[in-house]
């Protein structure tokens, strides 16, 4: 295990887990979306304090940062305050921002994650593949690591996805870009990620 992720889930009294699917749009729309990112993030970092007090060896913890946290709160200033209020080194905080923010807000966000990288954390473009300019995102964004779209895992050696998810963790290689396959739910897919070369994977079947 080289890293977790931190998903959110709304248990809800009568209804049982609500996916974020049905819940994330609504606080989108209505601008709450920054307070519950607030939680996660503080959420995160007092569980890695409470492994490295109980004696533990720490684990990276990936967090999502949502597009409208840029507009909405200072988020390097937000994340900086949380990091030094549990003492916690800034690599142990993984910040993932889809490629679609990028793609929205380009200029916004790429000064954010230069900002983001300076202070020490870990930058993750998430869904990537999931956009339409995913090549100059790329270009143009400097991020640490690639995690692919899981749509890409239907994929495999013979199929026209398959080329190009080798393709694209061909490429990251070169970039010195390290790439997390997320959803990966069968052997056949991890042998097929392995065998071209994809080390890091995150999915039910682990």
């Amino acid at each position: 295990i080289v890293g977790l992720e931190a998903l959110v889930r709304w248990q809800h009294p009568s209804r049982g887990i609500v996916m974020p699917g049905a819940f994330i749009p609504v606080l989108e729309r209505n601008n709450f979306i920054a307070s519950l990112d607030l939680y996660v993030w503080e959420e995160a970092c007092r569980h890695i304090r409470s492994w490295i007090d109980r004696g533990g060896v720490p684990i990276p913890v990936s967090v999502n940062i949502s597009r409208a946290d840029l507009y909405a709160i200072d988020v390097v200033e937000a994340l900086e305050g949380l990091v030094s209020r549990y003492d916690l080194d800034h690599r142990l905080l993984e910040l993932e921002i889809t490629e679609s923010a990028y793609m929205e807000s380009p200029d916004q966000l790429v000064g954010a994650v230069m900002e983001l990288r300076r202070a020490g954390f870990t930058v993750e473009m998430d869904d990537f593949g999931s956009g339409y300019s995913s090549l100059n995102t790329l270009k143009d964004v400097p991020v640490d690591v690639l995690k692919l779209d899981m749509g890409f895992l239907d994929a495999h050696e013979s199929s026209r996805g398959g080329l190009i998810l080798a393709s694209i963790v061909r490429m990251a290689r070169w970039l010195n870009l390290p790439v997390i396959a997320e959803g990966v739910e069968t052997q056949k897919q991890a042998a097929y990620l392995a065998s071209i070369g994809c080390e890091y994977m995150q999915g039910y079947l682990f």
